[in-house]
């Protein structure tokens, strides 16, 4: 009888033992299965982040020079589409961000004319105007191009590496006073030939004769110029975040290069 307990004891003993081998086998086994996947699948990173990783490291970091040629190409296409947008018909009458309303000053006159029946008289002064703003528009390319071909690398640097209106400050510091100059004689010439004087004269002479009013007088070329300038800019800011977000746009080898790299550096 002790020799079979004795014998049950010790096929206890080895089974136990079988049992712990198992289970420090099977452990090992997932702790190695667990790192392998770890090591497998990497943080979560936002898309545009990887796709510029994935850039970078496969076309390598931009040259200074590549930096300026990428700023340049990017800009002379995207900033020269927004210029042609502007110059077409409703370019600016029809685009609610730029579209070119009553002087601020002369918006009452807008309010009464509408409220005594005069409300298409109203609306002809707002198209002209605008027409004039599209017209001059048409001059604005050429200057535009011209600040791209100056752009030195420093600027395209600043440009690629700074806030989303980068360029757009560029411009403004490099253009504004060729477009005030070239855009005023257009926009003087334009509202003659879309008969915008007329309307605007017949808009507030009729203002004007009514009791107890301040009459109204306004730099209408100086006005419309001024809005036209400002809607450029406008125009350009909203391309700028085009040229900057749109993955699509990248289009060479050397712009997949160098926004790559900018979207790392973000």
């Amino acid at each position: 009888m002790n020799k079979i307990k004795l014998v049950s004891l010790a096929f206890v003993a080895i089974a136990f033992n079988s049992y712990n081998a198992q289970s420090q086998s099977l452990g090992s086994i997932f702790k190695k299965v667990k790192s392998a996947t770890e090591k497998k699948t990497p943080a979560t990173q936002p898309a545009n982040q990887q796709a510029a990783t994935a850039t970078t490291s496969t076309l390598g970091k931009p040259t200074t020079s590549e930096i300026g040629t990428g700023i340049k190409q990017a800009l002379e296409a995207g900033i020269s589409k927004g210029a042609d947008q502007l110059s077409l018909k409703d370019g600016f009458l029809g685009n609610m961000a730029v579209k070119i309303l009553f002087p601020p000053e002369a918006q009452k006159v807008e309010k009464t004319l509408r409220s005594i029946g005069l409300g298409s008289l109203a609306d002809n002064v707002v198209t002209s105007l605008n027409r004039a703003a599209e017209d001059a528009a048409k001059e604005a390319k050429p200057i535009f191009v011209s600040a791209i071909k100056q752009m030195t690398i420093t600027d395209a640097t600043n440009i690629l590496l700074g806030s989303q209106n980068s360029a757009t400050e560029y411009f403004k510091k490099a253009t504004t006073a060729q477009l005030m100059e070239k855009f005023k004689p257009v926009v003087n010439t334009s509202l003659s030939k879309v008969g915008a004087a007329k309307y605007w004269g017949d808009a507030t002479g009729q203002y004007n004769k009514l009791p107890l009013v301040k009459p109204v007088t306004t730099d209408l070329t100086g006005y419309v110029t001024q809005k036209a300038v400002e809607g450029m800019f406008i125009q350009v800011a909203q391309e700028e975040l085009t040229i900057r977000n749109n993955l699509g746009g990248r289009t060479t080898s050397v712009l997949q290069k160098v926004f790559g790299y900018a979207d790392q550096k973000k």
